[in-house]
């Protein structure tokens, strides 16, 4: 009989709840489907739980956590899977920033070199409208206007 109390002497000291204070265990007959145990059988070393007793009694808080909505621990699980979830939406969005870039940059240069092709201009004056578009695409933040640029172009 004196066994029984040592052991579970043992087991309260080391066991404590969220508040860091000793507390025994209580003990409980635990029927589970023989899939659901083999879950626990794989997860339970990998999710660092020392035996599948801590392995259920954490997702046993998850669960609880999750629906009183009051415990943090739903939102440790939570929270790195949408985090996860966004960084692969803005992978997939940078994926197809770069494929426009990369189009309009194509286009860029076509119409660049027909321009180039069609007038003569001297250095001096692509010197001063290099220095102007740079001074333009500053001010106004990147949002070229054709039609501004048009009525400028007549104005001169």
């Amino acid at each position: 009989m004196e066994s029984k109390k040592t052991k579970r002497a043992v087991n309260a000291e080391n066991t404590k709840n969220t508040d860091g204070a000793a507390m025994e265990k209580v003990k409980f007959p635990l029927y589970l489907f023989p899939d659901t145990m083999e879950n626990v059988n794989l997860l339970y070393e990998h999710d660092n739980c020392r035996s599948k007793s801590e392995f259920i009694e954490k997702a046993i808080r998850f669960y609880c956590g999750y629906l009183l909505n009051k415990e943090h621990t739903a939102t440790e699980f939570i929270a790195p899977q949408l985090a996860a979830i966004t960084q692969g939406i803005v992978r997939g969005s940078e994926q197809n920033l770069y494929r426009a870039l990369f189009k309009v940059a194509v286009e860029l240069g076509a119409v660049t070199h027909m321009l180039a092709a069609m007038h003569d201009i001297d250095d001096e004056t692509l010197y001063k409208l290099r220095l102007m578009c740079t001074d333009d695409v500053k001010r106004i933040n990147g949002i070229i206007n054709f039609e501004k640029a048009v009525r400028y172009q007549r104005s001169e």
